[in-house]
């Protein structure tokens, strides 16, 4: 057996150890800014964000409102299958009744037992975009369920989205596999374990760089790790078509769940990786090797507000690399490495100051 200790392991970088540069701009309003972005030939994006396959994230009012909003949610499949086409054809009623055309509705299968029925139910019940759910994408089963989905559904008819990788070599594969879009990025979730339990992941932003460079045709969407809207920037910038969310939709009206007062007064609703102790409980009424965890998250109030601060942010973004579209941000972007200090420094600091009192922009 060879030494490996003397192995040179590269550099990875996670959202925080960079900044976008400043540049000249021409940009006078954040109304001359596009951030629509194309998922496939057929179905275009309004909004580059994504509500992720979570019980705590994705039912039938996050799946209404994010459509309405341009972007779309991908309702989860810790359910049974009458019940997650359930979930996708009342959300598609809502959506009709609303007058739009052809909202835009995921559903999450797996790549085991049924998953085929699945997918064939939420189709029916009015899904266009099928999305293939495992913690680790670039594997043999993942290969069998895309390829045996896309004989079932060529490609144009439905949308066929998988993942997760964090490797130029996993996006290659499931493209040539047949995944129109592939979830970029294991373990940097805000409620993720993988990288603790595995001691497996590659930093969130060195995930999507990486990524980005596929010579597929195929969409990258950046999935965990997003923080905010200054990530969901650098993510596009750095090569992401798409951002897929959870903790930053989580805790709004739209997604499920009740709503809980701690002690202290503040109302939130629980908010749980779907590989938790709980999640696995609640769905298989057991767990193995749990490589999440579960928790509660202030109310936000509406997704609609959260959504547009986060677009609004997205926009001015451009607007610093003085980028119209998202093309653009891509072929404008200039990196810049920062310190521990820098990052310290990039953020409020005055509530660390003596003599100062913090408030959330929640009021708590």
């Amino acid at each position: 057996m060879s030494n490996r200790n003397d192995l040179d392991a590269p550099l990875a970088i996670a959202y925080d150890d960079v900044l976008l540069q400043p540049q000249y701009s021409e940009i006078t309003s954040r109304r001359q800014v596009d951030v629509s972005s194309d998922l496939d030939s057929n179905l275009r994006l309004n909004t580059p964000i994504i509500a992720s396959p979570m019980d705590t994230v994705s039912g039938v009012d996050m799946a209404v409102e994010m459509a309405t909003l341009g972007g779309c949610a991908i309702v989860h499949r810790y359910n049974s299958i009458e019940m997650q086409a359930a979930i996708i054809k009342q959300a598609y009623e809502k959506l009709l009744s609303n007058c739009i055309f052809l909202p835009n509705i995921g559903a999450a299968v797996g790549v085991s037992g049924g998953f085929m029925e699945r997918a064939e139910a939420a189709v029916r019940a009015g899904a266009t975009i099928i999305c293939v759910d495992v913690a680790h994408g670039h594997h043999i089963m993942m290969r069998d369920a895309l390829l045996k989905l896309r004989r079932k559904y060529p490609i144009g008819e439905v949308h066929l989205m998988a993942g997760n990788v964090a490797t130029l070599e996993g996006v290659n594969d499931l493209s040539d596999w047949g995944a129109d879009s592939v979830r970029c990025n294991i373990g940097s979730g805000s409620i993720c374990s993988t990288r603790v339990q595995t001691g497996h992941g590659v930093p969130g932003l060195q995930t999507i760089i990486d990524c980005a460079r596929t010579d597929r045709d195929v969409k990258i969407i950046a999935d965990g790790g997003i923080k905010n809207s200054g990530d969901i920037v650098k993510a596009l910038a750095a090569g992401a078509d798409f951002v897929m969310c959870g903790s930053l939709l989580a805790g709004t009206t739209e997604a499920p769940g009740a709503v809980r007062r701690l002690p202290d007064g503040t109302r939130v609703k629980e908010y749980r990786g779907m590989a938790s102790k709980d999640a696995q409980v609640d769905w298989r009424g057991s767990n193995s090797s749990p490589e999440g965890v579960a928790t509660f998250i202030p109310c936000k109030g509406s997704v609609t507000d959260v959504v547009n601060t986060l677009v609004g942010g997205l926009k001015s973004g451009c607007s610093y690399s003085n980028a119209r579209t998202l093309a653009e941000l891509r072929c404008n972007a200039r990196w810049i490495q920062q310190t521990s200090a820098g990052h310290t420094e990039s953020r409020p600091h005055i509530v660390n100051t003596p003599g100062t009192t913090k408030k959330n922009n929640m009021g708590f």
